[in-house]
């Protein structure tokens, strides 16, 4: 069982009750995870810049929250490739609360990768691995080509880009998930009946996280 200090009860309450209105019950084990993923994060990041977020509460809303929400879209067991993913957002915490995914994180930043599998074996979270690269580089594209069912980002790039270099890792009938602030379905829907984009835009949903006046869009692409 992993032993760490306690997270404020009440950013636990959010935790917990923010989860629910996505469908997810957090246990013992997965709250135990993200207690300690938040203690490591905030003490990394007092020396390393690795978010802007700083605080338990933000934390919580602003990124835990946040990753979770994609969650119901995701069939399962999914094989899961998060592109820029930071410190590891969202691509651990859905890692944490569903076993059955498995989790490739990749990130241009040493610093941050590094962060990652720290966290990834302080967690003991079989299936996931973290990669320092550019999904540009040639070598990243032959290890990791055409091996995904989902590629996901928070925070890769302008979405136009996104959909290009995400679409040679999937695999047949795969899906690329985009996760925006506010964003305009016409536009998105041009964009993804665009020559060359070879997707059709599958679902876009809208929510405001719990607890919170953030406005979210979720954007699923099918590959054709």
């Amino acid at each position: 069982m992993l032993k760490v200090c306690s997270m404020e009860a009440e950013n636990k309450e959010l935790l917990i009750e923010g989860a629910k209105t996505f469908g997810i019950d957090l246990d013992e084990r997965a709250m135990e995870a993200f207690e300690l993923y938040l203690k490591e994060l905030l003490k990394w990041n007092r020396k390393i810049n690795l978010t802007a977020i700083r605080s338990e509460k933000g934390v919580v809303l602003k990124h835990y929250l946040d990753s979770l929400s994609v969650y119901p879209y995701l069939p399962q067991p999914s094989s899961i490739l998060d592109m820029g993913s930071g410190a590891g957002f969202p691509g651990i915490p859905l890692r944490i609360i569903q076993p059955g995914f498995e989790v490739t994180l990749i990130d241009s930043i040493r610093k941050k990768v590094d962060f990652q599998r720290h966290i990834i074996r302080r967690l003991s979270l079989k299936g996931t691995e973290a990669i320092h690269g550019r999904v540009q580089d040639n070598g990243i594209l032959r290890d990791l080509g055409g091996r995904f069912d989902i590629v996901l980002s928070r925070a890769f790039s302008d979405l136009q880009t996104f959909l290009v270099v995400a679409l040679p890792f999937l695999k047949g009938g795969g899906t690329v998930i985009s996760m925006k602030g506010e964003v305009d379905p016409v536009e998105i829907g041009r964009l993804a009946g665009a020559e060359g984009m070879r997707y059709r835009l599958q679902k876009t949903i809208s929510l405001v996280l719990p607890f919170s006046p953030l406005k979210r869009t979720i954007l699923l692409f099918e590959k054709m």
